[in-house]
């Protein structure tokens, strides 16, 4: 549930906003590109040192081996939120931003 509490004439309720103004994107810096898509994506953590980890069949992740930080990301794109975009930006500092889409 997403949305905001209103309160008003004594009754508090959750009121949900146009999906559109909460929509988030990810921006990958280098290019000012937005991705749009996994392919997308993969590439340019590829590029970063990121290698697919195959260990769950349900979701799409990557590794470093230099490291233990682990990226999961759900299979289908449609359910990319913006808590997996600010994931990758904390793991790739200077390379991607969240933005409003």
């Amino acid at each position: 549930m997403s949305g905001v509490w209103v309160f008003k004439n004594g009754v508090v309720r959750l009121e949900n906003q146009p999906s559109g103004d909460s929509r988030k994107a990810l921006l990958y810096l280098p290019s000012n590109e937005v991705i749009t898509s996994y392919s997308s994506l993969e590439r340019k953590l590829l590029n970063l040192g990121w290698e697919r980890y195959y260990e769950d069949p349900d979701l799409l992740q990557f590794h470093k081996r230099s490291c233990i930080d682990l990226i999961s990301l759900p299979k289908d794109f449609s359910r990319f939120r913006s808590m997996h975009m600010f994931d990758i930006v904390i793991k790739n500092r200077d390379m991607f931003k969240v933005i409003d889409g």
